[in-house]
């Protein structure tokens, strides 16, 4: 991820990346397109080594924080402009393979425990559980909150064609389960999802939640299966669609 705020006159771009650690490059725009490494960051007091992340999010409001998610059942807050832990939590009861924030102060993430957790940093020693998978030992993959309203999230579970829509203000009932996957304005009510059936498709969401399915308003066909999809935010009529090796523009 690049970082959330412009790139001041004076220097590059500067991208965090994640796997084995934190770590902080500098691309620089001196003309020869040159990345030098800015910082690698362990989340581990004891020793020299990180449990595995699994997944990140760059806090958009206040950027100097990043959190990180890792199997080792936590979820660490960084400060990268000082290089230290702001606050390291036992988010989950098995791995945790998302992060994603809300607001300045208020992150949430999923694992493989089932579950959707929201934390609020002026509030350290608690978590609200908004959902939990009803299907027992079945993991949440990845998460997404609607960056225009952020009442409203996302979350797809493992080896299911399901898209879970929740309302923070109901944890008991979810929004939507879209499933349409086999295997286009943008607003709040829209949101796209990819497949392993190398689909996108766009939904629009029901003002009311019911129990029946809704069918997808647009639907376009990847050469495989798709990895990675983002809505830009700048640009609301792009999306981008990563699958094999390519990445595609989609104009919606």
């Amino acid at each position: 991820m690049f970082h959330p705020s412009p790139p001041s006159s004076s220097g590059g771009d500067i991208l965090a990346s994640s796997g084995d650690y934190l770590r902080l490059w500098d691309l620089r725009d001196d003309g020869g397109g040159s990345v030098e490494p800015i910082s690698v960051l362990n989340n581990s007091k004891t020793s020299e080594f990180c449990a595995p992340l699994t997944s990140f999010d760059w806090n958009e409001i206040e950027p100097k924080r990043i959190g990180t998610s890792s199997i080792d059942t936590t979820c660490t807050i960084w400060d990268i402009e000082k290089s230290v832990v702001e606050t390291q939590l036992i988010a989950h009861d098995k791995e945790v393979y998302d992060i994603a924030w809300g607001e300045a102060r208020v992150f949430s993430s999923v694992s493989a425990d089932g579950s959707v957790r929201i934390f609020d940093l002026r509030d350290k020693e608690h978590s609200t559980i908004i959902y939990e998978n009803p299907q027992p030992d079945t993991p949440l993959l990845r998460l997404a909150w609607n960056k225009q309203d952020l009442r409203y999230m996302a979350t797809i579970l493992m080896d299911s064609n399901k898209v879970v829509i929740l309302d923070i203000r109901s944890p008991t009932m979810p929004v939507a389960e879209l499933e349409r996957h086999q295997g286009a304005p943008q607003s709040s009510k829209h949101i796209c999802s990819g497949g392993d059936d190398s689909l996108a498709l766009i939904w629009e969401l029901p003002t009311v939640a019911g129990p029946n399915g809704i069918d997808p308003m647009s639907m376009y066909s990847a050469g495989s299966e798709i990895n990675q999809l983002q809505w830009s935010s700048a640009q609301p009529d792009w999306i981008a669609v990563a699958f094999a090796n390519k990445m595609q523009l989609l104009k919606v």
